[in-house]
């Protein structure tokens, strides 16, 4: 991919993609879970690799991507030195009276769709998994 593809707005898989969290985040990998409900399970992830430059809230809903302004790209690049590989932007409701604009660079992205549950069950269906926070009983 180009630059410019690199940096345009993100497409989403059909889905109802409302609820957001940062489900994991370490020096490798950080990843955003999506879901119309995310109490019980969410059903897709953004997986920033090698993430460079993060600015978003823990949990938001309804983004709206887009492609990142010159100036963001101008900002993150004298900051950071290179142009990023990926450059994701979007405004969300975090709960304030407007939305925040947000920013995450990285060296990769993988839009991931399956079901992920969230709490501890015997009878995991193939195509799910669980978060990485869940344990079996007495873990």
């Amino acid at each position: 991919m180009d630059v410019e593809q690199l940096h345009s707005a993100i497409e989403l898989p059909e889905g109802s993609w409302w609820d957001w969290d940062v489900v994991a985040w370490d020096r490798d990998r950080f990843r955003l879970a999506a879901g119309y409900d995310l109490t019980y399970h969410h059903s897709l992830e953004l997986v920033f690799t090698a993430p460079v430059f993060v600015s978003c809230p823990a949990n938001f809903h309804d983004p709206r991507f887009r492609a990142p302004t010159s100036e963001e790209l101008a900002r993150i690049t004298g900051r950071l030195g290179e142009t990023p590989s990926v450059l994701v932007a979007f405004e969300a409701d975090a709960g304030g009276s407007e939305p925040v604009s947000c920013l995450i660079a990285a060296d990769r992205l993988d839009v991931v769709q399956e079901t992920v549950l969230r709490y501890w069950r015997e009878d995991v269906a193939p195509g799910q998994r669980f978060a990485p926070w869940v344990r079996p009983p007495g873990n």
